[in-house]
C-alpha cells in the first residue's frame, strides 16, 4: 500500500506536507488511509486481485474498466459493477448517519478519516457543553475544579494530600496552591478566572506574577474560562518565573482527557487484519 500511496502522490503531484499530514487518530497518513480503501474498493469491484501478502494486481475486468475510463472514475462508476453494488449497500446500511453531524463535502473522506472527523465534532460540541456548565460554577466551585484537574493529571498525589484552595484575606491573588510531585518537593501556584465575557488581559497577568514573588515562588498556572489577549499570550516575566496560562476550551479539552465532569457513553473497538496469523496457519 506504501508503494501504491508514493506512486499516486508522485502521478497527483501531491507535495511532502500533505503526503505526511496525519489523519486526527495519528495512526496514519491520509494519503494512506484514502489509498488503502481505494485498494479495498477496487479488489470488492474485482477490478483488483491479492496475488501474494501486501502485493496487488490488475484483474482482466480491471483493464477493461481502466480502457472505459482511461482518465479516472469514482464509486458512481464502480456502482456500475454488480459484485461492488452488493458490498457498496452492505456497508452503507451499517453505517450511523452522520448527515447532521458532518457537512456533505465529506463524502470524499475514507472511512478511518469520516470516524476521525464525526469524534471530533462530537468532542467539540462535548467541550462547548462542559464550558459552558463551568462557567456556571460558583468561584469557589471553580476553583476547587482547578485544582482537582491538576490532581488527576498526576501533580502531587491524592486531592486532599496534594491540593488547597486559599481564600484568605492576605493569599494576593492566589487561589491555589498544588504540590508539582507526590513529595512536594515543589509547589504549583494557581489563578483561576470564572470569566463568561471578556479577555484577561496583560495586567492580570503582571498581577499574578507579582502575588508569585510575594510568596517566594517561581511556578504558577493561570487558568480562565474566558480566553486571554495576544498582549497576556506574548508577556514574558523578566525573572525565572514559569507561567502557563490555559484558556476555555483548553480547559474543557483537559477535563474531557481526565474524566473530569464527563463520563463513557459508548465505545467502539477498531480492529483490523492480522497477517502474521494466518501466515502462521
Amino acid at each position: 500500500v506504501r508503494d501504491i500511496a508514493s506512486e499516486v502522490a508522485n502521478i497527483l503531484s501531491i507535495d511532502k506536507s500533505e503526503q505526511e499530514t496525519l489523519l486526527p487518530s495519528g495512526a496514519n497518513t491520509i494519503l494512506y488511509s484514502r489509498t488503502q480503501w481505494a485498494i479495498t474498493y477496487l479488489k470488492k469491484a474485482g477490478l483488483l486481485q491479492s496475488i501474494q501478502r501486501g502485493v496487488q494486481s490488475i484483474t482482466k475486468e480491471g483493464k477493461e474498466f481502466l480502457e472505459k475510463y482511461p482518465t479516472g472514475f469514482r464509486v458512481n462508476q464502480l456502482k456500475q459493477i454488480p459484485i461492488f453494488i452488493n458490498f457498496y449497500q452492505s456497508i452503507r446500511s451499517k453505517e450511523i448517519s452522520v448527515s447532521t453531524i458532518l457537512p456533505e463535502e465529506n463524502a470524499i473522506l475514507s472511512p478511518d478519516e469520516l470516524l476521525a472527523e464525526t469524534y471530533i465534532t462530537l468532542r467539540r460540541n462535548l467541550a462547548a457543553e462542559v464550558l459552558e456548565r463551568v462557567r456556571a460554577m460558583s468561584p469557589s466551585a471553580f476553583e476547587r475544579l482547578v485544582v482537582e484537574l491538576l490532581v488527576r493529571m498526576g501533580y502531587g498525589g491524592s486531592f486532599k494530600d496534594a491540593g488547597r484552595t486559599t481564600r484568605l484575606t492576605n493569599d494576593e491573588g492566589i487561589d491555589g496552591v498544588i504540590k508539582e510531585d507526590k513529595l512536594g518537593l515543589d509547589s504549583i501556584y494557581l489563578q483561576a478566572k470564572r470569566w463568561k465575557e471578556g479577555n484577561v488581559g496583560r495586567p492580570e497577568i503582571q498581577k499574578f506574577v507579582g502575588a508569585l514573588a510575594g510568596q517566594g515562588a517561581k511556578k504558577g498556572v493561570f487558568i480562565t474560562t474566558s480566553t486571554f489577549t495576544k498582549e497576556a499570550r506574548e508577556y514574558k516575566p523578566m525573572n525565572d518565573t514559569k507561567i502557563v496560562l490555559l484558556d476555555g476550551e483548553e480547559l474543557a479539552d483537559l477535563m474531557i482527557d481526565n474524566n473530569l465532569g464527563v463520563s463513557v457513553h459508548y465505545s467502539y473497538e477498531i480492529k483490523r487484519m492480522d497477517n502474521d496469523y494466518f501466515e502462521e496457519i
